[in-house]
């Protein structure tokens, strides 16, 4: 297979992916940046890219959506061809539709135990798919703000910081508490600690 440069990205919109995996019998979400967007139900930023995740276990099932795709595993700031050993290492798996070779979107093989999410970051954290994935005004599953911003409180890059500053506003006092105690839990001590307990200032 030959495939496009790691910067050759026109990422598909999330309708796009929704409207190729109607139906399908695995649960799937949008994750990264474009969940908190999906959540606030509008574009709060440019995203250079499009995640989704589903079960380990399922990708195949998502995969046969997009024939016109060839799939590669990141690992090590590099793309492999998804030879077994490949997948094993891998979580990522990025999508290049082969007639424009550009790469559409990324998917992400999660842990997961039947209908039970699990956190890659730490096995202690785990949740019931249908409580973490909640569904855009027009229909599109994404991944709960809370969960979305445990993964991206890893690195805190500037997409990171803006994501969690638009998204705080609107975080209930439960889902503050929730990322409260995970972030303590894989994450000690981050900056965002002290914005959760004092809670967000009011909606405009």
């Amino acid at each position: 297979m030959t495939m496009p440069g790691l910067d050759a990205w026109a990422a598909w919109p999330p309708q796009t992916l929704a409207a190729r995996l109607a139906g399908v019998d695995t649960p799937w979400y949008v994750a990264g940046g474009w969940a908190i967007d999906l959540f606030l139900g509008t574009t709060t930023r440019s995203h250079e890219d499009l995640e989704i995740a589903v079960p380990a276990a399922r990708f195949d099932a998502v995969a046969a959506r997009f024939p016109d795709c060839d799939f590669y595993v990141a690992h090590d700031g590099g793309l492999q061809e998804p030879t077994p050993q490949a997948m094993r290492t891998g979580h990522q798996t990025w999508a290049c539709e082969r007639s424009a070779m550009l790469w559409r979107f990324d998917v992400f093989r999660e842990p997961h135990d039947g209908d039970t999410w699990i956190s890659r970051r730490d096995p202690r954290i785990h949740l019931p798919y249908r409580e973490i994935i909640e569904h855009s005004a027009d229909g599109v599953p994404y991944l709960a703000p809370q969960v979305a911003l445990l993964f991206k409180a890893k690195a805190v890059r500037p997409k990171d910081e803006a994501d969690f500053t638009a998204a705080l506003p609107h975080l209930s006092p439960a889902r503050r508490r929730w990322l409260a105690g995970t972030l303590a839990m894989v994450h000690p001590d981050h900056p965002w600690q002290p914005r959760l307990a004092a809670g967000p200032p009011p909606a405009g």
